[in-house]
């Protein structure tokens, strides 16, 4: 491979939103546009099918300012998708279609930005293009509020998430509190096998305003010892206020949620949700008292106005990085970060990971991070995900409401 590669690029956006995937394409737009090796600056309109469909944004013709807005801009600006495509051995219709979309636009670097299912949607075009002999540097930008990316301390999106589920918990406490009646909440929160974003509403009650207990996937759940739990501190305080993760599950498996057969997404996983209200019925026929279920749903991946300044800055640097790596002659690698400790300071150190080690693997919260009891998290975990969302961003207004980027998305022909 030579060092020095002459080409366009395409940088994509896949899976579920973030309140800071746009920094990280901001890292990469500004990045390719300001390098020498990169001719043209493509968007792929919802990801991989933009590629697929020929509808790419010509992101050279973007005000420079409106660009920048993508750093405080909720969402997936370009629009994303959720295709799962075939592995190339098996069926490489989608892969030839891309390497045509390629060569029409002499695409020699592209950019993929998405969590699980979307590194492995990279690793494999960048084994495509490998096999056919078409140079192209192919490289990953690590997204997702799950947390969930294997070898990397922590991945973009997730700090804003759990800044705004601690936050949103600690509003949730105070106002559950507010009568002299008794009162249980449960509030629903988003993993379906990794527990890090309900994990993060121990922020709240390390700060005196949060849960009572907090139930995470990593471990099964026991619908005997939940109602036990409840009882006991309502019994005592007259007020309980628990955290859920969607994907909460029972010994064999299965998902407590009534509506774990009621959908999947385009990768074929179980579409959750529900659980609350699932979980307030059964206590409140039990104990009679007052039960809210409280889903938090869209909105905790899109509170870009409690977004981590540290989320936002790490976002960035990543999608920076990933341009940087590649016209210097990097390809089929992940950005991904590693936690240091200097002068006991946290910092941020970006390091590359291969596609392969990184695609279709899980990492989930430690279990020496979890109580004995199965219901709350050690403080191992507070000093883990505390660093991570110090900081707020000065956020670009407009009569007082948020300011966010206007892209013209101008096709390219």
């Amino acid at each position: 491979m030579s060092e020095k590669l002459i080409g366009s690029c395409i940088f994509g956006q896949s899976g579920g939103p973030t309140a800071v995937i746009n920094a990280s394409a901001y890292g990469v737009i500004r990045a390719a546009l300001d390098a020498d090796e990169i001719t043209k600056v493509y968007g792929a309109a919802h990801g991989i099918r933009g590629v697929l469909d020929d509808k790419l944004y010509v992101m050279d013709e973007e005000d420079p300012n409106e660009l920048k807005l993508l750093l405080n801009t909720p969402s997936s600006e370009l629009g994303s998708c959720r295709y799962k495509i075939a592995d190339p051995e098996k069926d490489d219709t989608d892969y030839k279609r891309i390497l045509e979309i390629f060569k029409k636009y002499n695409v020699r670097y592209f950019f993929y930005n998405g969590g699980n299912d979307s590194m492995d949607t990279c690793n494999k075009i960048s084994r495509y293009m490998e096999s056919v002999g078409y140079e192209c540097r192919v490289m990953g930008v690590p997204k997702t509020i799950d947390n969930d990316l294997f070898g990397t301390d922590h991945c973009p999106g997730f700090a804003s998430a759990a800044k705004y589920i601690a936050t949103s918990c600690m509003e949730i406490n105070k106002d559950a509190r507010v009568y002299d009646n008794g009162m249980i909440t449960i509030v629903e929160i988003m993993g379906r096998h990794a527990g890090w974003l309900a994990a993060s509403a121990a922020l709240a009650s390390e700060f005196g305003s949060g849960p009572d207990l907090i139930y995470l996937p990593e471990t099964d759940f026991d619908m005997d010892k939940f109602l036990d739990d409840v009882m006991r501190i309502y019994k005592a305080n007259g007020k309980v206020l628990v955290a859920v993760s969607e994907g909460i599950h029972y010994a064999d498996g299965s998902f407590v949620s009534e509506a774990k057969t009621s959908a999947t997404d385009g990768f074929g996983h179980a579409q959750l949700g529900g659980l609350a209200s699932l979980l307030a019925n059964i206590i409140k026929e039990k104990s009679g008292a007052k039960v809210r279920g409280i889903e938090l749903s869209l909105l905790q991946r899109c509170g870009a106005h409690l977004a981590s300044l540290t989320d936002i800055n790490e976002a960035c640097a990543a999608g920076r990085e990933a341009v940087e790596q590649a016209v210097s002659g990097t390809t089929g690698k992940m950005v991904a970060f590693e936690r240091e400790m200097i002068d006991g300071k946290y910092n941020c150190k970006l390091v590359l990971l291969p596609l392969s080690s990184v695609a279709n693997y899980e990492k989930k919260v430690p279990m020496e991070w979890i109580n004995e009891e199965h219901n709350g998290l050690k403080h191992e975990f507070i000093d883990y995900v505390l660093p991570l969302i110090q900081g707020e961003p000065k956020l670009p207004l407009e009569h007082s409401l948020p300011r966010y980027a206007r892209l013209k998305k101008v096709l390219a022909k």
